[in-house]
């Protein structure tokens, strides 16, 4: 009887704790809102949000967070984290916010696939693959900033990328789409490559035949499924300038962005191996017969310094990729 009464309570603290955060985010969404408005009125500088703007802003990002705990995809610090980068995105435009989704659900799906291989090689591996508040903003923490810069700059809404036109809004929407592409060519090339490959990976710093599961070992598939991640995410981003973007027949040509993101999927994962060879610890330990990211007395050394973890490794790489390619991007870009 006391063990039910336990559990009845545990669920009445989450249920609040839930109404708590969603009442949280109300309150902070409605001040985005409160505060373009005021900003539109008094300095001209910023488009008011619409209100049917703010309410998919909110509703969307819950919808989503909700069906992502339901399937375990988030811990509640995840959904927290997931909400709060989700409605920056959108409000400040839905082509962010659908190259974010993309990202989001087929990472998901891709962490989940094959979970009996990876439990195998992988020492850290999560039943669910299960995202914390730490994983969703190294991974959507630049892009929201980004986002937010954006707003500042333009305001709310879409725009074409142009250079000629909006240099600087432009290479704030080329820099989210980078970050994003790079996490999702990441997230493909680690979560696919060890699985499909048959032979072992190399690591990227000397090609030595290292064991699955290395920091910074890449394969051949692996190296394919991160272009395809990147891309994934550029053709989003592309489909939904489409969909809602005016006067794009004046505006220079847009198919370049899934080029783009494919790129970006590529050179972000391989810079992800390298600074995981280097500056991520990977060590073999013959009892478990699986690769571990902290020096033990069982472990062999295979491979880099215990300085960053995984979740750093990410961040660092998103913010290369998103502050070099979109600059390296604007002597290639179609004018008009």
């Amino acid at each position: 009887m006391l063990f039910i009464q336990d559990d009845l309570y545990k669920e009445y603290v989450t249920m609040m704790m839930n109404i708590v955060i969603l009442c949280m985010i109300l309150c902070i969404s409605l001040s985005f809102w409160i505060i373009s408005i005021t900003a539109s009125t008094y300095y001209g500088i910023l488009r008011p949000i619409s209100p049917w703007r703010w309410l998919v802003s909110v509703l969307t990002p819950i919808f989503i967070i909700s069906h992502a705990i339901k399937k375990k995809s988030l811990d509640n610090s995840g959904a927290l984290g997931g909400l709060l980068v989700g409605f920056i995105l959108t409000i400040a435009n839905y082509s962010f916010f659908s190259a974010l989704l993309t990202f989001f659900i087929v990472s998901s799906k891709l962490t989940k696939w094959k979970g009996e291989v990876k439990r195998r090689y992988d020492s850290e591996y999560k039943e669910g693959g299960q995202r914390n508040w730490v994983q969703v903003f190294c991974n959507g923490g630049v892009p929201a900033e980004l986002a937010l810069l954006y707003m500042i700059e333009n305001g709310p809404g879409e725009i074409p990328i142009d250079f000629s036109k909006e240099y600087t809004a432009s290479w704030m929407c080329l820099s989210l789409l980078g970050a994003l592409s790079c996490s999702a060519g990441d997230t493909w090339a680690s979560e696919i490559g060890p699985v499909l490959s048959r032979s072992a990976p190399r690591l990227i710093t000397t090609l030595e035949k290292v064991p699955i599961g290395t920091n910074g070992g890449i394969t051949p598939i692996g190296v394919i499924s991160s272009l395809l991640g990147g891309t994934s995410v550029g053709v989003a981003y592309f489909v939904t300038q489409l969909i809602f973007v005016h006067d794009l027949e004046i505006a220079a040509p847009q198919w370049p962005i899934v080029v783009y993101g494919g790129v970006a999927g590529l050179l972000g994962s391989l810079i992800d191996s390298y600074l995981g060879a280097v500056m991520q610890y990977s060590g073999y330990d013959e009892t478990t017969g699986k690769v571990v990211n902290h020096p033990t007395k069982e472990a062999k050394f295979i491979c880099g310094k215990p300085i960053l973890d995984n979740n750093a490794v990410n961040l660092f790489s998103s913010i290369l990729i998103a502050l070099l390619l979109p600059t390296a991007t604007w002597n290639f870009w179609p004018r008009v």
